[in-house]
């Protein structure tokens, strides 16, 4: 057995013979981790960084030979990219087996922070899809809405809400992505404390915990609409158990997944139901503990009132963002407060529908702040997939770049000559954020509370 790994949770995933406990306990002992890194397809092309290949099951997504201070790199400040297990990013896989690239859904990720399974739900299911990223714990939500106001995209709602919110949302989501508060066993390798926590009582509340979860916010999922049920852990009693838990309601059935032997992906059943589960050990492949089980919810599901709401007229200036924005037909604007925000047009009801039921923390992407009749552009539009092209922008060193992000002064013999006004900090064409430059100053628009305080 091993010194510090729990020895019952050892124990137990030793009964199953095919499980090699030797192998599971030496990965941890060695204490090796893979690092990946995904990039955002809208953004960048090709890794940036020295790799060992590609994740299998997801297209965009790179093993790196090193761990970079991703702190210390613009890129990532720009959202090009976003650093994740590579275990987690078997949900593109998903999408792409179940054809959801290839037509327009509302997605729901409800236990959402920091981000990681939001963006990658952005870029994998289709353009013109709708997220609800949410997440219960109010000091996790900041994060959350950064890394999706990083990846750029205004067909995303940010939502601090208990799940229990969202039965007044009956058969409106085509997708819910639950990937539940667990016992965290899958991240030993990640976070040493995990183990001192863990406990096979504390796996027993997990499970109680998920259920109540599911229990409260099912009934957003319309019929016909898949639920994709994962965690960090490695115990039945928060994996598979909970999927035939939901079996046992007869409002869904299991969906089994193609993988490739060669991934070295667990394909597992359930004791009750044989539903078809993906386990992730940290000794088979490159990536961290991790569960998944795909569902199809069969159950007939009412859905609300989705009655028409009758346009408001926007109290936004006319023409105000045509320097400013691109493909400004197809997106609506409004005011909150000050600001002036963009959201997909084809879903001006749906925002109406969410702020009748929830706590929005954003919705779609702030363009910036009306001054009288001036626009002060904020930093989500620097970042912005939809930011007019061919705005003046200033390439910088990778110096100047650091200390554009530490807010601190850049040069004026970094500016072209021909360069006056607000123009965007670039480093190797991605944006960073906004400057004005003057006659005799820069002005740096980094958001201080976003700046890197230590190099």
């Amino acid at each position: 057995m091993s010194n510090f790994l729990p020895n019952s949770l050892v124990k137990k995933l030793g009964t199953n013979p095919l499980f090699d406990t030797n192998a599971f306990i030496k990965i941890h002992e060695e204490g090796i981790r893979a690092t990946a890194i995904r990039l955002n397809p809208d953004k960048l092309e090709d890794c940036p960084f020295p790799n060992t290949g590609q994740v299998p099951w997801c297209s965009a997504a790179y093993y790196l030979q090193d761990r970079p201070v991703f702190t210390l790199d613009p890129l990532f400040h720009a959202g090009a990219y976003y650093p994740q297990d590579a275990s987690s990013m078997f949900i593109d896989h998903i999408n792409q087996s179940l054809n959801l690239h290839a037509y327009s859904i509302r997605a729901l990720d409800l236990c959402a922070a920091p981000g990681g399974k939001s963006t990658l739900l952005n870029s994998s299911l289709h353009a013109e899809s709708l997220l609800v990223a949410n997440e219960i714990i109010k000091t996790r939500v900041t994060i959350l809405q950064d890394n999706l106001m990083k990846w750029g995209n205004a067909n995303t709602v940010t939502t601090n809400n208990d799940p229990a919110a969202f039965n007044r949302l009956p058969g409106y989501f085509d997708l819910m992505v639950v990937d539940a508060p667990c016992s965290g066993s899958g991240m030993f390798r990640k976070d040493a404390d995990a183990i001192d926590e863990w406990s096979e009582a504390n796996v027993r509340l997990c499970s109680e915990r998920q259920q109540r979860i599911l229990g409260e916010s099912l009934s957003a999922l319309k019929k016909d609409g898949y639920l994709y049920y994962s965690t960090c852990s490695y115990s039945e009693e928060e994996n598979e158990d909970i999927v035939d838990w939901l079996l046992d309601s007869g409002e869904f059935e299991s969906i089994e997944m193609p993988i490739d032997e060669n991934w070295g992906i667990d394909h597992t059943t359930s004791a009750k139901h044989h539903a078809h589960g993906y386990r992730f050990y940290p000794h088979k492949l490159g990536g961290e503990g991790f569960f998944i089980a795909v569902l199809k919810k069969i159950g007939e599901q009412e859905t609300f009132n989705r009655k028409r709401i009758k346009p408001e007229k926007s109290d936004v200036p006319k023409g105000i963002l045509n320097k400013w924005v691109a493909d400004e037909d197809n997106l609506h604007t409004f005011l909150h407060h000050e600001d002036v925000y963009v959201f997909p047009k084809m879903y001006e009801n749906d925002l109406k529908y969410l702020q009748n039921v929830l706590y929005l923390k954003n919705a779609g992407t702030n363009v910036g702040k009306l001054n009288r009749k001036e626009l002060i552009p904020s930093h989500a539009l620097a970042l912005s997939n939809h930011l007019k092209r061919g705005f003046q922008s200033v390439e910088l060193s990778l110096e100047d770049a650091r200390n554009y992000l530490r807010k601190e002064n850049v040069a004026l013999d970094a500016i072209p000559a021909n360069i006056q006004g607000w123009a965007i900090a670039s480093f190797q064409g991605q944006s960073l954020g906004w400057m004005k430059v003057l006659a005799n100053r820069i002005n740096n628009y980094y958001p201080k509370e976003l700046r890197i305080v230590n190099l």
